[in-house]
């Protein structure tokens, strides 16, 4: 019998990085139709029944969820009836740490065009996103409200498991009052707020965003609204002013150092004299070792302009805003809580 002939170890897995994005757009179609949700609601289902429910082609959607049993997502069992994998759990709207609103987002066609344009932009200079489309990514997201309101929604999917570990990794209970700069629909400082119960909040962020968190009911329980309030406005202008703490989550990675700067520099003046700014980010490690968040800069490269940055990236950046790095926390999850005060 002969033997069967492999392709070198190199070129396969070379051939699965080419490929990746197939399987990204085989997750987003699966999360686009709720397939997860579909058989966490009523159990294993042929691909023939699960089109029927979510008004997909049989045809297709078997060979789709054919290739996704092959990398782990979904699995096929008797009587060709398709089941949940951890993985697949993930997908589902309904579960703590749910990835469904990010996949949604992250493979939307936006994010799929300005990625297209990355070549462009590390050839020609400035942000991919911005050169396809011809605006920055925050203005394009208020042009288009229902593109804005799925990436406040996979922002707070994603950092379903992560709040957690921030508010248990930093002491925020030494605190009076924290503003969240930035804080969208106000997950982190609901999640801060119900671990720390003397701590008041305040929630910040564009008008049109802090519109939508009452809806969101994050801070939505009579203790929390009573121990918080909502404040919209533009922190390239100012941020609310005399509290002892200043948070930002996933916020200064989305600009460049001279934006950076503006934001850090408002809370510094802001800031009670006392008072700390806490941003809580990837903190990228030297070496080779493999790192999402090294390829999560690249994303923001694509869509920002921002970046990932290194301990000695952000002592320095911090500097330039009249501040001091003091130490830098780990917590739980991938990201650390980078702490700084007054220079």
């Amino acid at each position: 019998m002969p033997t069967k002939q492999r392709r070198p170890a190199a070129q396969e897995q070379m051939l699965g990085l080419i490929s990746g994005y197939w399987i990204s757009q085989l997750v987003f179609v699966a999360a686009r139709l709720g397939i997860a949700d579909e058989i966490a609601r009523r159990g294993p289902a042929t691909a023939v029944a699960l089109a029927r429910r979510t008004g997909a082609d049989p045809g297709y959607l078997a060979r789709i969820l054919r290739a996704l049993a092959s990398v782990g997502v979904f699995a096929a069992g008797a009587g060709g009836k398709y089941r949940l994998t951890p993985l697949a759990q993930t997908l589902r709207s309904d579960r703590p740490g749910s990835l469904r609103s990010f996949a949604l987002m992250m493979v939307d066609d936006y994010n799929w065009q300005a990625w297209g344009a990355l070549a462009d932009g590390v050839t020609g200079g400035g942000t991919p996103f911005e050169s396809h489309f011809g605006m920055p990514i925050f203005t394009w997201l208020h042009q288009h409200p229902e593109q804005e309101r799925t990436f406040a929604a996979s922002m707070a999917s994603i950092s379903g498991t992560e709040n957690a570990a921030v508010a248990r990794a930093y002491p925020f209970g030494e605190l009076e009052r924290l503003v969240d700069v930035g804080g969208a629909h106000g997950h982190l400082l609901a999640t801060i707020l119900a671990r720390h119960k003397k701590l008041r909040g305040v929630l910040y962020d564009q008008p049109q965003v802090v519109a939508s968190a009452a809806s969101s009911g994050f801070l939505a329980t009579p203790e929390l609204r009573r121990r918080s309030e909502v404040v919209g406005g533009d922190f390239f202008s100012s941020v609310p002013s005399g509290a002892d703490g200043y948070v930002m989550k996933y916020i200064l990675h989305d600009w460049d150092d001279d934006e950076s700067t503006r934001i850090l520099t408002h809370c510094r003046a802001a800031m009670a004299p006392h008072g700390r700014v806490l941003v809580v980010e990837h903190v990228i490690p030297p070496g080779n070792d493999t790192n999402w968040g090294k390829l999560l800069d690249i994303n923001m490269l694509v869509l920002t302009g921002g970046q990932e940055r290194t301990k000695e990236q952000f002592a320095r950046l911090f500097a330039r805003a009249g501040l001091k790095l003091k130490r830098v926390v780990p917590t739980a999850c991938p990201l650390s809580v980078l702490e700084a005060v007054r220079a």
